[in-house]
C-alpha cells in the first residue's frame, strides 16, 4: 500500500455504527467484562484498553497509520514534540549516563537537553559540527544515543545520516532523529536510524489547531546489547518484565515508553486533538509537495533581493550542505527558509511589523507562512555565545513556507522590503 492510501485508510475499520469517520473515544476509561478479564490487562496478559492515559482507540489509529507511514514496527502518540523527545531520552539514559547531540536544534530541544536533562543527571554532550568525527570523539561506555534533526531548525543543517548512523551502531548506541520539518519527503528509517520523534503539531497536522508528538521505532536494534540489557530486559514494577521477550515482534522500546513513562509521567494526548492530527494526515503528502515547491520559489526570489543580505535553504547552490541534500531530500528540500535582511535587528524587526499576509507566530509547518525572529523569541534562553555557535544572529529569519499561491507570498515579501 503507498503512502498516500496508507494516512487515509490504514488501522480503521468501521465499527457496528458503520461510522466513515474515525469515532472521538473521548473517554478517561474502558469497562472490564470481569475482575479476571482487568487483571489480565494489567498484567499484560492481554492486550486492550485499561485507561486513555496508556492508549486509546482514536490515538491508536494515529500510532498505527505513523508506523505504516514509515514502514516500521510501532509508534506511541504523546502529548507534544517535546514530551515525545524526553520521552525517546529517558527510555534510554538515566543518573551518570549521556547523549551526544547535534548542536543545530530546535531551542526548546537545546534547553531540555543541555538544562533540564542535567538536572536529572543525563549530560547533553554538542558536538561542534554535523562532521562524523565530532560526534564519535564524544562517545563514551555511558553514551546511550546520538540525536540530530532531518534538518536543523532554524539553521537548515543537515548530516551524512548513513555514516552518522554506522558510527553509532558501531558504539552500540541507536540514532535519534526528529523528522519534523521533513515528513514524507524524507524517512530516516532508510538511512539507518533507529527511532524518529515529531512534533505533530508542524506540518503533519498542518493546520495549527492541536499539540501532539510521537515516538516511531524502526524494529530492529538490539536491545539486548549490554548497554542496554538491564533497561529493557528486566522491569521490576511489572515483576521482572522483559520487554526484549516480550514485545520483539511488536515494538521493545515503544512498549517500554508507553508502559513506563505514559503510566508514571502521564503525557498522553487528548483523542480530540488525535482525531484533529488523523485530519491533517489525510492531506500531508499533497500538502509538503506544495510547501516544497513554493519554498523553492520563495528561496530564490530571496536569494536575488538586494535588501536581503543571505538566504539559507537547502535547494540554493551555495548552500554548504547542498551535496549531501541531493543525495538525501530527494523528493524536496522542506520548507524552512533563514534570512536576514540588510541592516540587522533593526531592519529584521521593521521587515516583520510591515508583512500583511505573512503571520508572525511561534510556530512552523502550518499551510499559512509563519515567521518569527528566533534569537529574541524561539532560541532567546540561548546566550549570546551559544546563538553565535548555533549560528543564529540578531539579523536571522526564520520563514516557514505555506500553501498559499506562492505569488502571493513573494508579492508580500516584496512589498515589505520595499518598506525598509
Amino acid at each position: 500500500m503507498k503512502t498516500e492510501t496508507i494516512l487515509l485508510h490504514y488501522g480503521y475499520k468501521s465499527d457496528n455504527n458503520k461510522s466513515q469517520a474515525i469515532p472521538i473515544y473521548q473517554t478517561s476509561s474502558y469497562r472490564f467484562d470481569s475482575i479476571k478479564d482487568a487483571y489480565d490487562l494489567f498484567t499484560l496478559n492481554k492486550q486492550g484498553n485499561i485507561y486513555t492515559r496508556i492508549n486509546n482507540p482514536t490515538v491508536g489509529v494515529l500510532e498505527e497509520r505513523l508506523a505504516a507511514m514509515h514502514n516500521a514496527k510501532s509508534a506511541l502518540v504523546v502529548s507534544s514534540g517535546q514530551a515525545a523527545i524526553l520521552y525517546s531520552i529517558l527510555n534510554l539514559a538515566s543518573f551518570k549516563d549521556n547523549i551526544v547531540s547535534s548542536k543545530y536544534l530546535y531551542g526548546g530541544t537545546y534547553n531540555l537537553f543541555k538544562y533540564t536533562l542535567k538536572r536529572i543527571g543525563i549530560e547533553t554532550r554538542f558536538a561542534q559540527t554535523n562532521n562524523i568525527t565530532d560526534f564519535e570523539k564524544l562517545i563514551d561506555n555511558h553514551t546511550k544515543a546520538v540525536y540530530i534533526e532531518s534538518i536543523g531548525n532554524p539553521t537548515n543543517k543537515i548530516a551524512d545520516f548513513i555514516r552518522l548512523s554506522a558510527m553509532a551502531h558501531n558504539n552500540n548506541i541507536p540514532l535519534i532523529v526528529d523528522n519534523t520539518v521533513s515528513p514524507i519527503i524524507f524517512n530516516p528509517f532508510d538511512f539507518g536510524a533507529d527511532i524518529i520523534v515529531y512534533s505533530l503539531t508542524k506540518f503533519i497536522s498542518g493546520n495549527g489547531t492541536s499539540i501532539g508528538g510521537a515516538i516511531v521505532e524502526k524494529g530492529d536494534f538490539d536491545w539486548s546489547n549490554l548497554k542496554f540489557n538491564n533497561e529493557f530486559s528486566f522491569d521490576k514494577s511489572y515483576h521482572g518484565l522483559s520487554y526484549i521477550k516480550k514485545f520483539k515482534n511488536s515494538g521493545v522500546f515503544t512498549a517500554k515508553a508507553r508502559l513506563q513513562l505514559l503510566r508514571d509521567i502521564g503525557a498522553c494526548i487528548s483523542p480530540f486533538n488525535a482525531f484533529l492530527i488523523l485530519l491533517g494526515l489525510e492531506t500531508l503528502p499533497l500538502r509538503i509537495e506544495k510547501h516544497c515547491k513554493n519554498a523553492l520559489k520563495v528561496a530564490r526570489f530571496l536569494s536575488n533581493r538586494p535588501k536581503v543580505s543571505w538566504t539559507n535553504h537547502l535547494s540554493l547552490p551555495n548552500h554548504p550542505d547542498r551535496d549531501l541534500a541531493d543525495k538525501y531530500f530527494k523528493k524536496g528540500f522542506g520548507s524552512i527558509i533563514g534570512f536576514g535582511v540588510n541592516g540587522g535587528f533593526e531592519k529584521a524587526k521593521a521587515f516583520v511589523e510591515s508583512l500583511k499576509l505573512i503571520i508572525h507566530l511561534a510556530n512552523i509547518g502550518d499551510a499559512r507562512s509563519l515567521i518569527i525572529h528566533p534569537a529574541s523569541t524561539t532560541h532567546s534562553q540561548l546566550t549570546k555565545e551559544e546563538l553565535k555557535k548555533a549560528q543564529i544572529g540578531e539579523d536571522f529569519l526564520r520563514l516557514s513556507v505555506g500553501i498559499e499561491h506562492v505569488d502571493d507570498i513573494i508579492d508580500d515579501l516584496n512589498q515589505s522590503l520595499e518598506k525598509i
